[in-house]
């Protein structure tokens, strides 16, 4: 299936000159969207995985259901002050600014093998800070699942200089 027919183009947001890439139409197709967390899960099916860790928000919409369809539990990655139980957090670069990402201080075993998964991976800050959070927290960080991947803006290879392998259904040339 071509899911890049299923995914909206908007020009010049969040800034003029940039092409953002909208999943939220992907989402709105029952079918397409099934397929597309089918198609990740086949991917993964094969690779140990104990947990899918799902970076807010739309992290959390690919995230779970592919939990889901691999049989593992579901960690949420938030942003600060938003989970109840004590956190830790880590601090990052975007491309667009600075954020900070948190997790409950007991969401995941030492040595549990944590697949991320986000929308769309551009130049890797936020999957890179997620990376290195649930590393500190004793996880096992070697893969990261995407819809969207824009590879000229080098997240996919700040990924992999980091030990983590990137897949993406869809590859958009540009920003």
């Amino acid at each position: 299936m071509n899911f890049a027919n299923f995914i909206r183009t908007v020009p010049n947001h969040p800034k003029p000159g940039v092409l953002f890439r909208d999943v939220t139409t992907l989402f709105q197709n029952a079918g397409v969207f099934r397929e597309a967390i089918a198609t990740l899960s086949e991917r993964y099916g094969t690779h140990r995985i104990d947990a899918v860790a799902g970076i807010e928000a739309r992290g959390f919409i690919v995230g779970a259901p592919l939990a889901m369809a691999l049989g593992v539990g579901f960690l949420t990655l938030r942003k600060p002050g938003r989970l109840p139980a004590p956190t830790r957090g880590w601090d990052y670069a975007l491309e667009y600014g600075t954020d900070r990402i948190e997790a409950h201080v007991d969401c995941v075993d030492a040595g549990a093998h944590v697949l991320i998964a986000d929308d769309l991976l551009a130049t890797g800050g936020t999957a890179l800070a997620a990376t290195k959070l649930l590393r500190e927290m004793g996880a096992v960080v070697e893969h990261a699942a995407f819809l969207v991947d824009l590879p000229d803006l080098g997240g996919g290879e700040r990924l992999r200089s980091e030990s983590v392998q990137s897949a993406a259904l869809v590859s958009f040339a540009g920003h």
